[in-house]
């Protein structure tokens, strides 16, 4: 298995996690365990290097099981939450956990070139910005409440960040109902559990990400991810892909 990955640039970095690439250039299936993370993405599949299909997905609350055949590719923008308003304009909540097929020629990704990766990305770039330019007055509360989201890993009560956004509690949970499919704390646990896969990646199986107790840990993180802890951190086979490809320090 081939994987690669590329951050965006700092124009897009509020809409974009990264791109990535997976090439399965083996003679056998690979088996992944896909983890809530918080982030969506559109993915290409290829068939040795022939473009076949687009989906987009919504957020996962839960693991998704994964079977990357014999020369199988593909390619993924993992999009961070503002995207869904700000880039495709539209909400996310009905794919909760789900994928729907996109239009071949949506962005013209039925012509990229697998193994061109950064003209890929340059083109790709100038698209997502053109729609991020359509928009003259994004709302400010949104776009800080979702840079505090990421700063604080969602270390902290949906009161807190209501507080520091200046938007009612209420309010915040029915957009991310509305948008999402999920309600604020919900986000914030699976950002934290999401968190927590360095650490246990290292072998730390303590609670780092402000759970009351191991015990609590424990239960989060096999409620999001339908593994222990010390499962993930056996991660038997690199099943499981996000902690896999976590940079070892």
């Amino acid at each position: 298995m081939v994987y690669f990955q590329q951050t965006a640039n700092a124009v897009l970095k509020q809409y974009i996690r990264c791109f990535w690439w997976l090439d399965n250039d083996s003679s056998k299936n690979l088996d992944y365990t896909i983890l809530p993370d918080g982030f969506f993405d559109v993915i290409v599949h290829f068939d040795n290097y022939n473009y076949q299909s687009t989906v987009l997905t919504g957020l996962w609350t839960k693991e998704v099981e994964v079977v990357v055949r014999p020369n199988h590719q593909l390619f993924g923008i993992q999009f961070k939450l503002a995207a869904a308003e700000y880039v495709f304009r539209e909400s996310i909540a009905p794919l909760l956990n789900s994928e729907k097929k996109l239009p071949d020629a949506f962005w013209n990704l039925n012509s990229i070139a697998f193994s061109e990766h950064l003209d890929t990305i340059d083109s790709l770039c100038s698209t997502i910005k053109q729609e991020v330019d359509k928009e003259n007055n994004p709302d400010n509360r949104k776009l800080q409440l979702f840079s505090l989201l990421s700063k604080t890993k969602g270390n902290h009560s949906v009161g807190y960040f209501s507080d520091n956004v200046f938007w009612s509690s209420r309010q915040i949970n029915r957009y991310f109902n509305n948008m999402f499919g999920l309600s604020l704390k919900s986000y914030c646990n699976i950002l934290r559990c999401s968190a927590s896969f360095r650490d246990i990646k290292k072998g730390d199986l303590f609670p780092n990400q402000n759970y009351y107790d191991r015990s609590h840990f424990n239960k989060e993180i096999k409620k999001y991810t339908n593994h222990t802890p010390k499962n993930l951190s056996t991660n038997e086979n690199d099943r499981f892909l996000q902690i896999s490809i976590i940079p070892s320090e």
